[in-house]
């Protein structure tokens, strides 16, 4: 009786110790690990992907009614700043007589703004006396869709105007126009400020751009399309290179892209939205715009909806080539150093009333050609110094998304590509949990097999 009762006993014990084990091991990883797999990738048509990622560690700062009060900026550092309606803000940056100045302004109205296709921000650098070195607007268009735009600030050496060093001042504007109840929409609006320098050649080049390209570009790339999922801002953008890549999109979500491109190298690109039900028109629906490697506008395009299939793509582009700076269409002189090129997918937020709110197809079109050269030597480097540099990495990413290769998934943190990371998470979940289930069991039953050899 002694003999079975301790049995038992060892049994018992056993059981209590593999349950509350077990138990354990349920709270911390059942529900991690389903937290996880959840938050990696939010149901369809939520707006949790709509918040734009700002370059880690950017420096917050406060633009000033006038240049008297206006904070200082360099090129070692990304800014974030806000707009409010119907604002002028200054900010200020020292510069030599050497550099030229790039000071691209990202501007990112609340997911739920109203907008008009006119609204958006005016950007502008002057020198010390007020002369303005350049204009550039960006406007949310015919999609009337609140989403980042961008505009470019730049001071260029050899231009008559804003030569020497010495101070110089940024002018950021919001345009509010065209709407008709001005209070709608009057809430602040973020900016992300990144300026880069470029430093002069070594030896003066050739200052005639090349021959212009061909009118009617190249055939886009045919074939099954592969998973790719975008960025949520220029930090974040998504390496791709050429071929058919395949994403899905809310209204009202913007994913970024980067092609990185040698000098000598030419991107062809468009954008294709998939059918769905419903009736009606909604123009603009479909995005695509291209920005350089100082975040420059190349060229956009937009394609209005009917539900059926619609692509728009990109003008055909020249090869890089510094020399294109000399040029006169704004699509070619943007077209003048190597690095990452930008491409952003926006869908409008008026695609949800007639067709329901996704999620939709989207397919990119990539093409990239072109011989591939040495750049021009420069007096110096850039600032920061990757940003006219394709690497090797740049190039393996482009092919594989991957190693090093950053993914911001839709709620606007760092996910695993096309959807893997997922089921990743489900694998290790699941394998860990019925690995720990297995050793508990076992361990059961070797202990209860001792406490049973023992006591017989």
């Amino acid at each position: 009786m002694r003999g079975r009762g301790g049995t038992s006993r060892g049994r018992g014990g056993a059981v209590r110790y593999a349950v509350v084990l077990l138990l354990g091991l349920w709270v911390l990883v059942g529900p991690t690990a389903g937290a996880r797999a959840e938050g990696a990738r939010p149901p369809a048509g939520t707006r949790a992907g709509d918040a734009y990622a700002f370059t880690p560690g950017a420096r917050t700062v406060v633009g000033a009614p006038d240049t008297a009060g206006a904070v200082a900026l360099d090129a070692r550092h990304t800014y974030r700043s806000s707009l409010p309606r119907a604002a002028r803000l200054y900010y200020r940056l020292r510069l030599t007589a050497a550099e030229t100045a790039y000071v691209p302004v990202t501007a990112v109205p609340p997911p739920d703004a109203v907008v008009s296709a006119t609204d958006g921000i005016r950007v502008s650098l002057r020198n010390a006396s007020g002369t303005s070195c350049s204009y550039a607007s960006a406007r949310f268009g015919a999609g009337i869709s609140p989403r980042p735009v961008t505009a470019l600030g730049q001071r260029e050496t050899g231009k008559a105007l804003c030569q020497g060093g010495g101070t110089y001042y940024l002018l950021v504007e919001r345009l509010d126009t065209g709407r008709p109840d001005p209070t709608a929409g009057a809430g602040d609006w973020d900016l992300e400020i990144a300026p880069v320098t470029e430093p002069r050649l070594v030896r003066a080049g050739a200052t005639t751009p090349p021959p212009a390209s061909d009118s009617a570009g190249p055939e886009p790339p045919s074939g099954r399309p592969r998973e790719r999922s975008g960025g949520t801002g220029f930090a974040t953008a998504r390496t791709v290179g050429q071929g058919v890549w395949h994403t899905t999109l809310a209204p009202g979500e913007t994913r970024f892209y980067k092609v990185p491109l040698d000098w000598g190298r030419r991107l062809h690109a468009s954008a294709e939205l998939g059918g769905a039900q419903g009736h009606g028109y909604v123009g603009g629906a479909l995005t695509l715009s291209l920005y350089n490697p100082v975040r420059g506008a190349v060229d956009d395009a937009s394609a209005g909806y009917t539900g059926t299939a619609k692509p728009t793509a990109l003008a055909p582009l020249p090869p890089v080539e510094y020399a294109n700076r000399y040029a006169v269409p704004a699509g070619v002189t943007s077209v003048r150093f190597a690095g990452d090129y930008y491409l952003v997918v926006h869908l409008s937020t008026r695609l949800a009333e007639p067709f329901g709110r996704g999620p939709y197809e989207v397919v990119l079109r990539v093409r990239v050609d072109g011989r591939a050269h040495a750049g021009p030597a420069y007096d110096g480097g850039p600032v920061p110094e990757d940003v006219f540099t394709v690497s090797d990495a740049d190039r393996a990413a482009a092919l594989t998304g991957g190693p090093g290769d950053a993914v911001t998934g839709p709620a606007g943190g760092q996910g695993d590509s096309d959807g893997d990371g997922v089921m990743r998470l489900v694998a290790v979940g699941g394998i860990g949990s019925g690995t720990a289930l297995l050793l508990v069991l076992g361990g059961w039953t070797v202990a209860a097999r001792r406490g049973h050899t023992r006591n017989r």
